[in-house]
């Protein structure tokens, strides 16, 4: 009972949290807009340019993709037993990467149904990804998870070396455009990402919640989980598949914003424990509030330039893993 009550708690405070953080990260900026103001303003003036093109844009697309990143690296800390597995983990990443990389090199711009040129290449490189590990993945009966590992990671190795060579050959203005999209950021105007990315996130975060029984016995071992009625490869192939979609399409609009599907995981954990019915709700919506943050102080904090998102990302990261060490957690916390 008591469990049950702190995780209510718990989840109450964190929808109240999103709930906050979406009204107010819209506000923030180097000239703090209220709503009132924005809603007051004309279609022609700047304050509803500013409000209604830019933050509110940036606001969804930040939230939409902190939510997918956790919930993916959450759902592959369970089914590879590994928690310090990542929604990057699979090579997901490299190959929206390199896409990019070869777009931003050619120097091509053009739309397609909204799509910049960019992201179009980035989600073909995801796409790649996708099928090359899970062609490897193959080479052993049942989508065993370190075959799947190894395949990832040779194929982020290839992808990330390929990266090089491009960077390499390109000139500078396009080797400082192909590193400043490595460093993954929100940069985008207009509703146009935010609808891209919703139906990857909202369908991969319905089929992660779904299978959260699943997950749960995925983390106890293969043996188990037959045992208890569920075929682990056919489990794989679905989550497997619903985690490389989603993480290709938030990285083919955001670029590679690294330690979010790591951290948010383990810092729910914490809270709410290892249970995947219990962790999954409240990682997703921790994750969206903690980007939001995240990609707010990175507009503002040295207003009017702009940081990447990535790079605050990365400097909470490395210290969560320090503290998360010294503190030694118990056994039974569900995090080693």
């Amino acid at each position: 009972m008591r469990k049950t009550q702190a995780y209510g708690i718990v989840l109450t405070v964190l929808a109240i949290g999103a709930v906050v953080t979406l009204i107010a990260a819209p506000m923030a900026g180097m000239r703090v807009i209220t709503w009132p103001e924005a809603l007051r303003s004309g279609p022609g003036s700047p304050e509803h340019a500013i409000f209604w093109t830019i933050r509110v844009p940036r606001v969804c697309v930040s939230f939409l993709a902190g939510t997918g990143l956790a919930l993916c690296g959450m759902a592959f800390q369970a089914m590879f037993r590994n928690l310090l597995a990542t929604p990057f983990t699979l090579g997901v990443a490299s190959g929206a990467s390199l896409g990019a990389a070869l777009c931003l090199r050619m120097g091509l711009a053009f739309s397609i149904a909204g799509l910049s040129s960019v992201t179009i290449f980035a989600f073909t490189g995801a796409g790649l990804a996708i099928l090359l590990v899970y062609g490897l993945g193959r080479v052993r009966p049942g989508m065993h998870p370190t075959t799947m590992l190894l395949a990832g990671v040779a194929v982020s190795f290839i992808f990330s070396s390929l990266i090089l060579l491009v960077q390499y050959t390109s000139s500078f203005t396009h080797s400082f455009r192909i590193v400043r999209w490595l460093m993954g950021s929100i940069d985008v105007v207009g509703f146009g990402p935010a609808a891209q990315t919703a139906p990857f996130v909202l369908l991969g975060s319905a089929a992660i919640l779904l299978f959260s029984r699943e997950l749960n016995l995925l983390m106890m071992g293969d043996e188990i989980a037959l045992g208890r009625g569920l075929d682990p490869s056919r489990a794989r192939k679905i989550l497997f598949l619903a985690v490389s979609l989603t993480v290709g399409g938030v990285v083919s609009v955001c670029g590679p914003i690294g330690f979010v599907g790591m951290m948010a995981p383990h810092i729910m954990r914490l809270l709410v424990g290892a249970d995947h019915r219990r962790l999954a709700p409240a990682t997703l919506v921790f994750g969206g509030v903690f980007l939001t943050l995240c990609d707010t102080v990175a507009r503002t904090i040295i207003a009017p330039v702009e940081l990447p998102v990535g790079v605050i990302t990365a400097l909470l990261g490395g210290p969560f893993f320090v503290w998360l060490l010294v503190a030694r957690p118990s056994p039974d916390s569900g995090l080693f």
